[in-house]
């Protein structure tokens, strides 16, 4: 996992080849990257809004108590989880189109590598801020565009113009499957599991 990873960022191109010869060796190879890095954004979330917190007025420091920041946490934990699954099955079910058949693992890994940089920029949750917040995922979701189109073809054997048009369907799939898990996820939060917060004086 740790060669193919810091190949992602370095060599992505390779990156790719070497992540497709490990699902077909190991075939639940992705499982290791996905729940592991997966705890990067709810972990660092945590100590953000229990210890850090986030200023909604110039004098007033809004946190979580433990109870909810866990209630948040893992909800966005199993978010994340079911939203790469979600993601490896589309794949999967696209790939039909282009001629491509890889197993749901490989279509599932796929998407875990993909969301790497996701999965990276969750350390600036310890600073819950909202304007920080926008260009991290910017940033982010830029990288893993690149990442798509670069990689899928690579990833499924196809043709350049295939290629193309499948990342740009995947990408297209993506972006709805975000939205929605996202609103749907923040439904939940405030609506069945009723946060409490701690408002702090500064000063």
């Amino acid at each position: 996992m740790s060669a193919s990873f810091v190949k992602l960022f370095t060599n992505p191109e390779f990156a790719w080849k070497d992540i497709r010869e490990q699902e077909q060796a190991h075939p639940r190879h992705y499982l290791g990257h996905l729940l592991l890095l997966a705890l990067i954004p709810a972990v660092c979330l945590f100590f953000g809004v229990t210890w850090t917190g986030w200023s909604l007025a110039e004098n007033e420091t809004v946190r979580l108590n433990s109870a909810s920041a866990l209630q948040l946490c893992g909800l966005l934990y199993l978010t994340i989880v079911a939203g790469i699954v979600l993601m490896g099955l589309f794949i999967r079910w696209m790939s039909r189109t282009f001629d491509a058949r890889p197993s749901v693992n490989q279509c599932i890994g796929f998407a875990a590598y993909t969301a790497t940089p996701y999965f990276l920029a969750g350390v600036f949750g310890v600073y819950p801020n909202r304007w920080l917040a926008v260009i991290v995922l910017l940033a982010a979701s830029a990288y893993s565009t690149f990442l798509l189109f670069v990689g899928l073809p690579k990833f499924m054997g196809l043709k350049k113009e295939q290629g193309l048009l499948y990342s740009a369907s995947v990408w297209g799939v993506g972006l709805l499957v975000l939205v929605t898990i996202l609103v749907e996820m923040i439904l939940l939060w405030f609506n069945v599991l009723q946060p409490e917060y701690l408002r702090v004086p500064v000063g």
